[in-house]
């Protein structure tokens, strides 16, 4: 056992030390799911207006209605706005004149003119909708403006006035819409935060292309005589054998689990139950190292079998959702999906993040993932053991 212990930590360090892992390893990953979430997560859908004419009790009543709504507000100058809205920065900006702030303080009244705010919608798909909370949030001021007014004429000191329709606001409950989604897609990814989603498919993804691409260095080591040397000093066959598969069961391990602690650190990802999201993930690396021993003891050449790492776990990586969410697959690509070990991870990884799955939800996943993990680890042996009864 020592002896397959000190092979497993040999091949983990020469991971380690290769300076091109620094990047496609530990900070690629990072990078890309901070990306594919600013575009595509759910709080890259967060309704965002930009104001200019700060100051004025026209702006501030607006934003206190749009920030009830849950919509990011800032204030800015007018060129800034403008700059946002032609760069997809702010959804809906809102440009307040001095004249239109003054109106409004003075209840409109002034030669019979109503307070004008521009209003001007950005090109992204969400800004309609944005424009539509910006319209209620004005009307609602409106409104408001209007019954103070209305109290005022009536020879109500404004204080009391306002008081008033505080203290009516407080009796009176205002009507709610629930909107129910009948969608399937939309009630699945529903409670995802912005990064969720991306952070498990990419986790997927590099697990597997890594181990994949790490073979090469299984066939340097035949090829540079460094497996017959080992087998020289008292280790068996079976030994090395084991010593391979465990060290690169552990490559895949550290940065699967790197993965996980960085996205839930940096982005504040839910991985759902901790126990149930590492066991996912040591059989889905079992399986990645067991591929990558068949590839390293099938193929002799260290770049081709780059080649065909890299391609291969390309492949199965979107065959098995790791870039588009299966649930948005045809259904008959969605059933193909099933034949790669990511589709059932990437299952996994949804029950538990999404609906708090235990155990016995994702019982079949995983005895999926390890009759994959054993199929291949005894094939990738098999292999292992001729390639080294012919280096020797």
């Amino acid at each position: 056992m020592t002896a397959v212990l000190a092979l497993a930590g040999v091949e983990l360090k020469r991971f380690l030390r290769d300076r091109s892992n620094i990047f496609f390893v530990f900070i690629f990953p990072l990078m890309l799911i901070l990306l594919i979430g600013s575009q595509f997560g759910a709080g890259a859908g967060q309704s965002r207006v930009a104001i200019s004419g700060s100051g004025s009790s026209l702006a501030e009543a607006i934003k206190t209605k749009l920030e009830a709504a849950d919509v990011d507000v800032t204030f800015a100058g007018a060129d800034t706005v403008r700059q946002e809205l032609s760069r997809g920065s702010t959804d809906v900006g809102l440009f307040i004149s001095e004249a239109a702030a003054a109106e409004f303080d003075a209840g409109g009244s002034e030669a019979g003119r109503p307070a004008e705010v521009e209003v001007v919608m950005g090109s992204q798909s969400g800004a309609q909708a944005v424009m539509q909370q910006v319209r209620t949030a004005i009307q609602s001021v409106n409104v408001e403006r209007g019954q103070l007014a209305a109290l005022t004429q009536a020879g109500l000191p404004a204080a009391q006035a306002d008081e008033a329709l505080a203290a009516a606001s407080q009796r009176l409950s205002a009507p709610k819409v629930e909107v129910v989604d009948t969608s399937e897609i939309a009630q699945e990814f529903r409670g995802l935060g912005q990064f969720d989603l991306g952070a498990a498919q990419q986790l997927l993804l590099f697990v597997f292309l890594s181990s994949l691409t790490g073979a090469t260095t299984l066939i340097q080591a035949r090829k540079l005589g460094v497996i017959p040397r080992m087998l020289a000093a008292p280790v068996s066959s079976g030994q090395a054998v084991a010593g391979q598969a465990l060290g690169r069961f552990a490559i895949a391990l550290v940065q699967g689990g790197y993965i996980m602690l960085g996205t839930a650190l940096l982005f504040g990802v839910q991985w759902g139950s901790i126990a149930l999201s590492v066991l996912v993930l040591a059989l889905f690396c079992t399986v990645s190292a067991a591929a990558a021993m068949v590839i390293g003891s099938v193929m002799d050449n260290d770049g081709a079998a780059s080649g065909v790492g890299v391609g291969a776990g390309l492949v199965l990586a979107g065959l098995g959702g790791c870039m588009v969410p299966p649930e948005l697959f045809p259904e008959t690509l969605r059933t193909v999906s099933y034949i790669t070990p990511h589709r059932f991870a990437y299952d996994a990884f949804a029950e538990i993040q999404r609906h708090e799955g235990g155990l016995g939800d994702i019982l079949p996943q995983l005895g999926v993932l390890a009759a994959m993990a054993v199929a291949l680890l005894l094939l990738g042996s098999l292999l292992l053991r001729r390639s080294l009864n012919r280096s020797l």
